[in-house]
């Protein structure tokens, strides 16, 4: 099982550093920080305490915060 987030926040740095799109790198980070302070966690970083979803919800999750 692969963790999303990782993708997710690479397409933010492509937006940042490539192609010159800081203001949407800024919206999908803080969606990416929206959806982590909600206490979602895929099984790799999951601890006690927080809610563990699979890859698909975790997508989801941080599509709906944006």
């Amino acid at each position: 099982m692969a963790n999303p987030l990782a993708t997710i926040l690479s397409v933010a740095m492509m937006l940042r550093y490539s192609l010159d799109e800081s203001e949407m790198a800024d919206r999908i980070e803080k969606a990416v920080d929206k959806v982590l302070d909600q206490g979602l966690r895929t099984p790799d970083i999951y601890s006690e305490g927080t809610t563990k979803v699979g890859t698909a919800e975790m997508g989801d999750a941080v599509v709906a915060a944006l």
